[in-house]
């Protein structure tokens, strides 16, 4: 009567050897390492560093518990944190002579003590929050006149365009402060341009003015248009911090707004903040500018240049395989018009190349000028950290139009691939500025972790304690089946790769009340069928079919509750709804087909059964 097939009691048996190997990971806790990673595109991380950094340490007399290749980056494992300090300093000397100049991010952080095998399985622990694991914070201020600054020099760019579109000519188009003025040989044409701007630039308003000989419009930015820019600004930063990080590899941040301005910025297990630094800066962005090739080709010039002394409106740059150039500051086209940048090959000498897609407004930009410099040189630089990089200069042959640029020369598959991540990474719509950083150390999250584990140690132990005293061997089999639903529930972390947080500890807690709930209902049900007479075996399946119905009534409420938590929470509410809503779900599972199968095993196979240890069973009139 009471006993499970096969397969269900194999199910069982198959799961709980799931949750025991995704559990496992969690064990063997995290060990000092130092990480190498490269802070530029053109920059790898391969066998050669790999050499580079064990070399350093060697010479350094440093004992290492492990050095490896993973991914693109280099790490360490120490033994402990004196001798990751060590480590740290060796390879930052070995790697990074000039400071001013580095390449490679040297930086502290923590690895997994799991063993290769369970690795190989995919078994890996659970993150965990700023507040458990440690790292670092920040709170960045957005520039939000710098937000306008950029737009009004893309707005300047445009009516560039534009005016060229509809052949009317203009003395000169630039940005003055918060303004964008454009000049006039006469009233005629200024007015034949103003009619223009209002049709097709909704956003702007003109004012007339007068400047010597020249007569000029005043382009200056309704507030309306002020204010949707400055949100825009904020989003769009939120959005790039969000590509910038994520594709980068740093597991699970928090970037969140506060207030009108701020972004929070939280980044778990990076204890080193100049390493949280330079993957917040490090990102590309991408510039057409035009080759001066007259003073180019003059070495007394560049010889001037190089040493810091560039003509007027120009500036000296390397091209990457070293030749020197000179190129005009004017913009032609900046990252903003970027809609996708991917890695390919170059259809003529198949090497590795980077194909960008631009929107209308680059796309007719590009077209226009292509158009006009046909035999002249154009220079496609990346740009990152600050420092600016041609990557290549090729002469113009013709008309490019269609949105469709390729950028190649002298780049690796690799180079290329990474080259177009960090330009769809995306560029920040206003500058931002650190106001507040702070390290959270490791010892006092682990202080943190010691507490919620105790605290949730002792509930079950008390939890434990009631019931097996007042329901004896059903109450044993509940406690069990309590174990396994703490199983599930940390292996499931674990296998998603969820954060656990202080809320999360706290939703395991509130999770195992709830399933000891399912317990004492099925428990009490059993009571009630044998106080009304019927045998063991039949109040054994009575009790459990009948409390199936309000066991799932009661989680499935509380699961909607948490899922609006999930949805519209952020921040620690939805760390807690995240772990609530799986602990509802495995609750569900050990509380009534765990226990059950635990019941069949002990009681299923008598056929006379006289009594079952469920504690005192209270009869009517007794």
């Amino acid at each position: 009567m009471n006993r499970y097939p096969l397969w269900k009691n194999i199910v069982v048996l198959i799961a709980v050897v799931l949750g025991l190997l995704y559990t496992l990971p969690n064990f063997f806790g995290e060990a000092p390492a130092v990480q190498v990673a490269s802070v530029k595109a053109t920059l790898k991380i391969d066998v050669k560093t790999l050499a580079r950094v064990e070399e350093a340490l060697t010479a350094a007399a440093v004992t290492t518990q492990g050095v490896a290749l993973e991914g693109t980056s280099v790490r360490v494992r120490l033994a402990d944190t004196d001798m990751q300090l060590r480590a740290r300093d060796a390879i930052e000397k070995a790697l990074n002579p000039v400071p001013a100049e580095a390449g490679y991010s040297v930086a502290l952080n923590l690895v997994s003590n799991s063993p290769n095998w369970l690795r190989s399985i995919g078994a890996q622990p659970m993150y965990l929050g700023l507040d458990l694991r440690g790292g670092v914070h920040f709170l960045l201020q957005v520039d939000m006149k710098g937000a306008l600054t950029k737009r009004l020099d893309s707005i300047g760019a445009d009516l560039r365009s534009l005016l060229r579109d509809k052949n009317i000519r203009h003395g000169g188009i630039g940005r003055e402060t918060q303004t964008v003025v454009i000049r006039f040989r006469d009233v005629e044409t200024r007015e034949k341009a103003r009619g223009v701007l209002l049709d097709n630039q909704p956003d702007l308003t003109l004012t007339e003015g007068q400047d010597g000989a020249d007569f000029k419009l005043v382009a200056t930015l309704k507030p309306e248009a002020q204010k949707r820019i400055q949100e825009y600004a904020i989003k769009q930063n939120i959005t790039t911090l969000h590509n910038r990080i994520n594709e980068l590899g740093v597991a699970e941040p928090v970037i969140q707004q506060q207030g009108a301005d701020r972004i929070v910025v939280q980044l778990p297990g990076v204890q080193d903040t100049a390493k949280a630094k330079d993957i917040l800066g490090r990102t590309a962005t991408l510039e057409v500018r035009m080759v001066d090739d007259e003073a180019s080709a003059n070495p007394g010039i560049m010889e001037q240049a190089e040493r810091g002394q560039p003509p007027a409106g120009t500036e000296y740059f390397v091209e990457r395989g070293g030749r020197p150039l000179l190129l005009k500051k004017q913009v032609v086209l900046t990252g903003e018009r970027l809609t996708d940048a991917q890695p390919g090959f170059d259809n003529q000498t198949n090497e590795a190349a980077v194909h960008l897609t631009l929107d209308s407004a680059g796309a007719r930009i590009f077209k226009d000028v292509t158009r006009e410099s046909v035999g002249k040189r154009m220079a496609i630089l990346l740009i990152e950290k600050g420092k600016g990089e041609v990557v290549t200069a090729p002469v113009i042959r013709s008309e490019i139009g269609g949105g469709r640029v390729q950028i190649s020369g002298r780049m690796t598959t690799m180079e290329a691939n990474d080259t177009a991540l960090l330009l769809r990474a995306g560029s920040l719509a206003a500058p931002m500025d650190i106001i507040e950083e702070r390290t959270i150390g490791p010892s006092l999250g682990a202080d943190n972790i010691s507490k919620g584990f105790h605290s949730t140690l002792w509930g079950f132990l008390a939890i434990a304690a009631f019931m097996m005293f007042y329901y004896l061997l059903f109450g044993a089999v509940s406690v069990l089946a309590l174990s396994a639903n703490l199983l599930f529930l940390v292996a499931l972390l674990s296998l998603l790769q969820a954060t656990l947080t202080l809320p999360g500890i706290a939703a395991i807690a509130l999770t195992l009340g709830m399933a000891i709930d399912a317990n004492v209902l099925i428990n009490e049900r059993v009571r009630e069928e044998l106080r009304v007479g019927n045998s063991p075996q039949m109040a054994i399946t009575t009790g459990y079919e009948r409390a199936w119905a309000t066991i799932l009534d009661s989680n499935v409420t509380t699961l909607i509750a948490g899922i609006a938590l999930l949805i519209f929470g952020s921040g620690p509410v939805r760390g807690f709804a995240v772990v609530h809503c799986l602990g509802i779900l495995t609750s569900i599972f050990s509380s009534v087909v765990v226990s059950r199968a635990l019941v069949n095993l002990i009681y299923g196979r008598r056929r006379k059964l006289d009594a079952v240890s469920i504690g005192q069973v209270w009869k009517p009139g007794v």
